[in-house]
C-alpha cells in the first residue's frame, strides 16, 4: 500500500485520494514507461546531441559559450519568473470545471505544478510532466477525468499559442528563403491539424461521440472507461469559453516571454539575427521539443536550433551554444519544483497517514 497526504502552507493536511488513479500514475521517479522507451529516449538524446555537436565543431561551440555576456543571460534568467508564473496561473485557471467547493487549495496546487515541471526535466518531453501533474491532482481528491482534462487542455492551448505566434513570426519575416522552406511550413501545419482535432473534441458533440464510439472497441475495460470519462470532462470546457480565452491569452504571453528569453541568450552569444527571426523559429523549436522521443527535449532542441537558425545565416556553433543555454534556462526554471519535492513530496507527501491508502 502507498499512503500519503499533501501538507498545506498553513500546516493543514490535504488528504490523498484512494482508488485506481494511483495504479495509473506513479511519482515521477516511478512513472510507468516501457523498458524500450526508457532505453531509447536517453539514446536519442545522447546520439542526436553528439551528432549535432560534432557537425557544429565542439571547439567552436566552446569558444562561442566562453564569450557569452553574463548580463544578457542574467536578464533571461529573470524572465523565467514571469514565464513560470504565467504557466502556473493558466493551469490553475483551467480547473474551472471543478466546483469551487471541491477545488484544492492554492498552495497544494502550486506544489503539484512546480514539482511536475521539475519531473519534466527527467521524463519524456510533453508527456512525463503532464502525467505527474495529473497524478498530483488525483492525490488532492480531484477525479481522474478532470485531472487529465486539465493538463490536456493546458497542452492544447499551449500548442494553439505556439502555432499562432509562429505563423505571425513567419509573416513578419517576409518573403525570405526560410518562409518558403517546406519543412518549416510542414511543422506548423501538423501542429495546426492537431489543434483542430483537439478543438473539435471540445466544441463538437459529434466529434466527442465519434471518440466514445471508437473507445468502446478498446479491449481493456479500464481504458474504455477512462477515455469515456475524459471525453466528458474535456467537453465540459465548452461551457467555459471566457476562461479558455483568458488561458489562451496567457499562453501567448508565455510564448512571447520564451522568445524574448531566446533573444537575450542569442545577444549574450553575439548572434546577429534580428528579433523577428526568433519570433518565427523559437515556436517551431518548442514544437520540436514537445516530441516525446528524448528526455527534456535534449537532442531535438539542438538539432532544431542549428537547422532553423542556420537558415538565417547563424553559424552552427553559435546556434548549438544557444540551444544549450535555452535548455539550461528551462532547467533553472524547474529548480523550485526540485526544492519543493525534496522538502515536501519526499518527506511529507509519502509519509504514512493512518486511514489513507492507495489501493
Amino acid at each position: 500500500m502507498l499512503h500519503g497526504a499533501i501538507i498545506g502552507s498553513d500546516g493543514s493536511t490535504v488528504p490523498a485520494r484512494s482508488g485506481m488513479m494511483a495504479a495509473v500514475f506513479h511519482p515521477f521517479f516511478l512513472v510507468t514507461l516501457s523498458p524500450f522507451g526508457r532505453f531509447l529516449r536517453p539514446v536519442v538524446a545522447i546520439l542526436l546531441t553528439g551528432f549535432v555537436l560534432w557537425r557544429a565543431d565542439p571547439t567552436a561551440v566552446l569558444q562561442s559559450g566562453a564569450r557569452a555576456d553574463l548580463r544578457w543571460i542574467g536578464l533571461a534568467v529573470l524572465l523565467v519568473i514571469g514565464d513560470r508564473a504565467l504557466m502556473a496561473w493558466r493551469w490553475i485557471k483551467l480547473l474551472c470545471p471543478i466546483p469551487a467547493s471541491a477545488r484544492p487549495p492554492l498552495w497544494p496546487l502550486l506544489q503539484v505544478f512546480f514539482v511536475s515541471t521539475f519531473a519534466g526535466t527527467f521524463l519524456p518531453a510533453s508527456v512525463g510532466g503532464d502525467l505527474v501533474r495529473a497524478y498530483g491532482l488525483a492525490r488532492l481528491q480531484v477525479p481522474r477525468a478532470p485531472a487529465l482534462a486539465s493538463v490536456l487542455m493546458d497542452r492544447l492551448l499551449g500548442v494553439v499559442a505556439i502555432v499562432g505566434v509562429g505563423l505571425a513570426g513567419l509573416v513578419a519575416v517576409g518573403p525570405r528563403q526560410l518562409v518558403s522552406n517546406v519543412s518549416v511550413l510542414a511543422s506548423l501545419a501538423v501542429a495546426a491539424a492537431a489543434v483542430l482535432l483537439g478543438g473539435a473534441l471540445v466544441f463538437s458533440e459529434g466529434a466527442a461521440d465519434w471518440v466514445r464510439q471508437r473507445a468502446e472497441r478498446l479491449p481493456i475495460a479500464r481504458v474504455r472507461a477512462l477515455v469515456g470519462e475524459l471525453t466528458v470532462a474535456t467537453r465540459a470546457y465548452a461551457l467555459f469559453r471566457p476562461e479558455l480565452a483568458h488561458v489562451l491569452f496567457g499562453s501567448v504571453a508565455v510564448q512571447a516571454v520564451r522568445i524574448i528569453q531566446a533573444y537575450c541568450l542569442g545577444r549574450a552569444l553575439g548572434i546577429s539575427a534580428p528579433f523577428v527571426v526568433y519570433t518565427a523559429f523559437v515556436p517551431i523549436i518548442l514544437l520540436i521539443m514537445l516530441l516525446p522521443i528524448s528526455i527534456n527535449g535534449i537532442g531535438p532542441s539542438q538539432a532544431g536550433f542549428v537547422w532553423l537558425f542556420g537558415l538565417a545565416g547563424t553559424p552552427a556553433a553559435d546556434a548549438f551554444a544557444l540551444s544549450v543555454l535555452f535548455v539550461a534556462l528551462g532547467v533553472v526554471g524547474n529548480l523550485p519544483g526540485g526544492v519543493l519535492y525534496a522538502r515536501s513530496f519526499r518527506t511529507r507527501m509519502l509519509r504514512p497517514q493512518p486511514g489513507r491508502s492507495f489501493d
